[in-house]
């Protein structure tokens, strides 16, 4: 059983905004199954996904990988031969845990787990390229130049994954969305408190784009083709291809 969730349980005196330290390690599995709807069936078609289009002896990145979900779901799938996955993650905590999963899983498809920023990392011969909930924690301006950098180092043919919140024009539609996705953590378990103070902690730290905002940066950097291929409620995924 997955360590449960309540970092925002009691009243926290001086909220600070939300990292990805030891405290978030430690119930991570926990607090995205009850934090994002439809997370496992994102982590399951990223798998589909990468092998379909996984090519042999190319690199396959998870960026932005926390305790290797995505890494572990596309080695499960990919059947290519060479295909190596390379995952990502700032986060030292996360970075810990991740080779523990990873190792504890035999695999013909070699994982190389990195800690670093994933705006430093090189991306080079990709078939496949997953930012799962990632890209919203990077400052908007730093989001371009890393999708460039990743389209650039893309074979063609090869697939971006990317999964992220999403922020909607309409604003009863936006608040509907956000409501209903408040609804999904309250049948979850987590109380008003927790959901408040959750929101506030990462407010700072992750600003959502549109999904046209995502799409209009897909078309000028130059993606063959791009589209949402799940969501619920403000949560997404979408992918574009080289």
């Amino acid at each position: 059983m997955a360590n449960h969730d309540n970092i925002f349980a009691a009243p926290i005196e001086k909220l600070g905004d939300f990292t990805f330290d030891e405290r978030v390690a430690e119930v991570f599995p926990d607090m995205i199954q009850r934090s994002v709807p439809g997370y496992s069936n994102i982590i399951s078609a990223i798998g589909m996904l990468a092998e379909r289009f996984a090519k042999p002896h190319s690199n396959v990145y998870d960026l932005g990988c926390s305790l290797g979900a995505a890494s572990l779901s596309m080695r499960r799938h990919i059947q290519q031969e060479g295909c190596k996955i390379i995952a990502v993650d700032n986060s030292s905590a996360m970075v810990e845990r991740c080779r523990l999963h990873i190792d504890a899983y035999r695999s013909d498809t070699p994982v190389s787990v990195i800690e670093a920023d994933i705006r430093d990392i090189d991306i080079q011969d990709a078939s496949v390229v997953v930012l799962n909930f990632t890209l919203q924690f990077l400052s908007p301006e730093d989001r371009y130049q890393l999708l460039s950098k990743i389209h650039a180092g893309l074979r063609p043919g090869g697939i971006l994954i990317v999964s992220e919140k999403y922020v909607f024009e309409n604003e009863a539609s936006n608040e509907l969305l956000i409501d209903l996705h408040h609804d999904f953590k309250r049948a979850n378990g987590y109380s008003e408190l927790e959901i408040s103070q959750k929101r506030s902690a990462i407010e700072n730290v992750m600003r959502p784009d549109s999904i046209d905002v995502h799409k209009a940066r897909f078309k000028e950097l130059g993606f063959s083709s791009y589209d949402v291929w799940f969501q619920c409620f403000n949560f997404g995924s979408m992918f574009a291809v080289k």
